[in-house]
């Protein structure tokens, strides 16, 4: 006994034998395999410390990615209930291109122009059975100038309807009519930044600013709405849509359209009718040709909730990367732990520990470490998450932040499994070495 306590703390020692007698309880015996599991990790804290580092940062990534995804859900969903559910929008679609895929996405930002949807199209629809109103809309981008200061700045043609079927206010001054629209009347209505930014403090209605050297008359000021689809309705410039079509883009198609449907629940039916009215319009017979596309805002809820769901899950995966690396992390430093440890496991093998008592103290050692570093990982998720929320709202995003506890049991849960995964084969080579050679060792 005397070469034995020459090598272990006295209190060490009366651990590892406590351990080995009859116990009656599972409780007292978790409890001083508990004791045992966290001696051995105070005595290695930079090396604990380390180890638990790679399982805090998967954690912490996994936390961040769900909750950013459920708050950008939220929003996403949040934008297209603003716009109400009682309207249809219509928009153009490169031709043989599925209206979801990445080929009409591509096909439109690459430059593939699209000129067969027309103002004569909206005044089609606007005579069908559900809907009581519509606008047309194109846009450009120009600079703008007011007593020398040039701005660039998006340009927003439309008809006179579009606050009525947008529900947007004019805060000064007025919108313009149908009459200026068809009169191509050079007249403009300025978003809220905009209008800040032109003009100051000062009042920008009756003021005149250029496009393209021609002068036009600020007749009104929209109401601040802030950003949708990270796309800030503040920041343009309304002009009548016949303005900006000949005067500014010399163009006579238009990019989309908005109706406003008398019964929402007639949706589907409404969509087919508008769908049949423009093949027929545009002399299509093969549905795999059509130009344009028909959304209800129930389908592309489905759609962005869809896409947000798949942008989520990707990164999910690459978040993921690093808990395995976490987990491979641990497994070799629970190697060396056992390599270092060896005449430990030898001393406490010959005061009557068995392979069960050893693989079971060294899996609980690597069950406590990626456990700790899941809870810390899960901290310090949220509170990543909770910055992301306050640097969203600051730039004028309603992005709300809320805590998964869902989110937190996967990630507590993963993280323990990682450990008992990534744990077991090292227990069972500390559990296998023999007691003699483990002795040996130290000699």
């Amino acid at each position: 006994m005397f070469f034995m306590a020459h090598h272990c703390q006295k209190h060490y020692v009366r651990a590892c034998t406590r351990l080995t007698k009859p116990i009656p309880w599972l409780y007292t015996y978790m409890h001083r395999l508990l004791r045992i599991a966290f001696f051995g990790l105070r005595t290695n804290k930079v090396r604990a410390g380390l180890t638990i580092t790679g399982i805090v940062i998967g954690i912490a990534a996994v936390i961040v990615v769900m909750s950013a995804g459920s708050g950008l859900k939220a929003y996403v969903l949040g934008q297209l209930a603003a716009f109400g559910t009682d309207v249809i929008e219509i928009e153009i679609k490169v031709p043989s291109a599925s209206k979801t895929s990445s080929q009409n996405a591509t096909g439109l930002v690459t430059g593939i122009s699209i000129t067969t949807l027309i103002a004569d199209d909206a005044e089609a629809i606007k005579k069908t059975r559900n809907i009581s109103n519509i606008y047309s809309a194109v846009m450009g981008q120009e600079l703008v100038q007011y007593l020398g200061e040039r701005k660039k700045v998006f340009l927003f043609g439309t008809n006179a309807s579009y606050s009525d079927v947008d529900k947007s206010n004019v805060a000064q001054g007025r919108f313009f009519t149908d009459a200026e629209e068809r009169e191509q009347a050079n007249i403009v209505v300025l978003g809220s930044k905009v209008a800040e930014r032109l003009f100051g403090a000062n009042d920008p209605v009756g003021q005149t600013i250029k496009i393209r050297q021609r002068n036009y008359k600020v007749i009104g000021v929209m109401e601040a709405r802030g950003a949708a689809f990270f796309f800030d309705y503040d920041d343009l410039i309304f002009l009548p849509l016949r303005t900006l079509q000949k005067e500014v883009l010399g163009i006579d198609h238009v990019s989309f359209m908005v109706a406003q449907m008398i019964d929402p629940t007639r949706a589907l039916a409404t969509q087919a009718e508008l769908t049949d009215l423009l093949r027929e319009r545009h002399d299509l017979t093969n549905p795999d040709k059509d130009d344009f596309v028909v959304n209800t805002m129930d389908e592309a809820m489905d759609i962005l909730s869809a896409v947000v769901a798949a942008i989520t899950f990707l990164l999910l995966v690459i978040a993921s990367i690093s808990l395995v690396v976490g987990g491979v992390g641990i497994m070799n430093i629970m190697y060396v732990s056992v390599v270092e440890r060896t005449y430990e496991i030898g001393l406490r093998k010959a005061v009557g520990a068995t392979q069960r008592d050893i693989l079971r103290q060294f899996l609980l050692e690597a069950i406590i470490l990626t456990g700790l570093g899941g809870i810390i990982g899960t901290v310090l998720g949220e509170v990543v998450a909770f910055i992301l929320s306050r640097v969203a709202t600051s730039y004028g995003l309603t992005w709300h932040f809320s805590i998964s506890f869902g989110a937190i049991f996967i990630a507590t849960f993963t993280a323990m499994v990682i450990g008992i995964i990534f744990g077991i084969r090292p227990a069972r080579s500390a559990a296998r070495l023999d007691s003699i050679e483990a002795l040996r060792e130290e000699g």
